[in-house]
Parts: C-alpha cells; sequence; structure tokens
C-alpha cells in the first residue's frame, strides 16, 4: 500500500514510519506538508493518491493550546478536515490519532468509546473537533499520556529530575493510562491497513496517577522512590492554565470487540523505553 504519514517527526511517527516499512510510505511534517493549508493539503494528495493517511500532525502542548486557541484549532480540527477532503478525493481511508482529554475527567471507571465526550479544555474541544471532522469511515485513534524516545514527554521529565537532588512533587489525583509509541505504532498501523472503520481506544494497560508513575519510573532507573510525594492537581504553582481530566483512563472495549490483541503492561511499556534511552552512567 501506499500510505501518507504527517506528523511524521513526532512522538508517535518517529515509531511508526518503521513500522510501515513493508509499505510505500510517504513521511512528511509540516515542513513537508503544512496540514493547515487546504489547496497544499488537496493537491499533495492528489498528485500522491494513497490508499491511507495515517493523520499523527497535532498541537499537543495542552498548555500553549489555551493560550494560542487560533493555531490549535487550525491543526486540530481544521488540519484533520483538510486531510478528509483529499482522502475523498482519492478513495483513501483517513487514520487519525486523538486523545482522552475529550472527556471531563467525572467519570468513576475508565472511560468507553460509546460515552459522551465533554472536552474541559481548548485542546480536547479541538481534537474532538478533528474527530468530527474525519467522518464517520474513519479511524479515530484515541490514545492517553503517550511517552516514546522521539521528542519530550513526561518520563523523559522525571528522569531529569531525578538525575538533580531533592524532593519531587507529582500529583496524584489525575490517573490515567501512560502508554508508549513503541507499543502504539503496530496497533496504528495495523488499525490504518485494515481501514477499520469507527472510533478505538488504543492504551497500554493499567491506570496510575502521575505520582504512581513517577515512583515507577525512580524504581526503573535505580533513584530513590520516597524522593517522589504526591500533591494535588490545586496545589501545583504556577497553576496549569489548562484543566486536567480527574479521570482519564481509557477502556480498549472496542479493540477487544473487534478481535485485536491488547496493548502491554505500561510497565513492560516503560522498561522498554528506558532501556532504549541512553541513560547517564549506561554503558
Amino acid at each position: 500500500m501506499r500510505i501518507l504519514v504527517t506528523g511524521a517527526h513526532g512522538q508517535l511517527g518517529g515509531d511508526l514510519v518503521p513500522v510501515l516499512s513493508g509499505h510505500d510510505v510517504v513521511a512528511v511534517d509540516v515542513e513537508e506538508l503544512d496540514i493547515t493549508d487546504h489547496s497544499a493539503v488537496i493537491s499533495f494528495i492528489t498528485e500522491l493518491a494513497p490508499d491511507r493517511v495515517i493523520n499523527c500532525a497535532a498541537m499537543t502542548a495542552v498548555d500553549a493550546c489555551e493560550t494560542n486557541e487560533e493555531l490549535a484549532w487550525a491543526v486540530n480540527a481544521t488540519g484533520v478536515e483538510n486531510l478528509a477532503d483529499g482522502c475523498k478525493a482519492v478513495d483513501a481511508h483517513l487514520l487519525t490519532i486523538s486523545t482522552d482529554y475529550v472527556f471531563d475527567g467525572t467519570k468513576s471507571s475508565p472511560y468507553v468509546e460509546s460515552d459522551t465526550p465533554n472536552p474541559q479544555s481548548v485542546y480536547g474541544r479541538s481534537k474532538l473537533a478533528g474527530e468530527k471532522a474525519a467522518g464517520p469511515m474513519s479511524t479515530i485513534v484515541r490514545t492517553s499520556w503517550l511517552c516514546g524516545i522521539h521528542g519530550p514527554n513526561m518520563v523523559k521529565t522525571i528522569v531529569r529530575l531525578l538525575a538533580g537532588e531533592g524532593e519531587l512533587r507529582f500529583v496524584d489525583d489525575q490517573i490515567g493510562c501512560p502508554t508508549f509509541a513503541a507499543d502504539l505504532a503496530p496497533m496504528v498501523a495495523r488499525l490504518a491497513v485494515d481501514a477499520a472503520p469507527g472510533i478505538f481506544h488504543v492504551t497500554n494497560q493499567g491506570v496510575v496517577s502521575w505520582f504512581e508513575l513517577a515512583r515507577e519510573v525512580a524504581v526503573a532507573v535505580g533513584a530513590d522512590p520516597e524522593r517522589v510525594l504526591p500533591c494535588a492537581t490545586v496545589d501545583l504553582q504556577p497553576p496549569r492554565p489548562a484543566p486536567r481530566p480527574a479521570n482519564s483512563a481509557l477502556d480498549n472495549a472496542a479493540l477487544r470487540a473487534a478481535g485485536y490483541p491488547a496493548l502491554p503492561s505500561h510497565n513492560v511499556g516503560l522498561v522498554e523505553m528506558l532501556s532504549a534511552m541512553d541513560l547517564p552512567g549506561r554503558s
């Protein structure tokens, strides 16, 4: 298949492109294709005539979205609409990546695909608009707490802070499913190739708080987990501009129902990510 991957230099794209090596892959980022430019997108897709388009391009800096709503909407919503228009022109199937932030976090159990979204942030609202713009026959992959060896993420931040001295504080009142790009990428590739329509929650297994995840990282890198202390979101200084869902755990119900295998435990993904990183003191 000829597969166009947008956002190919990002955290997920960096792991996805190698997984697709058996196909004719055209990997682009904003330098090669600005998905907010409708005419450029239509021209590019029409000329390329891909069988599949996998959209990993997004504005994912949650707090920056709050202060630059126009750009967030252009990338996360209008950009997906442009890609959908291009796909219609050449009869290509579109898969786009979405987020746990489409939910408000008030549910007491993990969210399933049929739960009603109620985003509380610009990021969440723009990503939900992108889901709708993709169209009913597209594939929507919602994931959460994404980490990987490409680009900045919370696991890398925790590792960097642990290399210093003193206590570290992480919130214990936000829970979710840490997901690792190396595990997510093969499932994204499979869903795209299968052209499986609908919404799929795709995460590593296991629900933790950021505090619990930080302690897991400390243990994995040989640091003292007692240095990691809990705190409440309301006590964060400075306060974060964007509201975070207290519970953003995603149940992978649609994936199970369609017969796809579950991703491994996030503990496994964490160890594999850390093993692939060039950590201080590692030969």
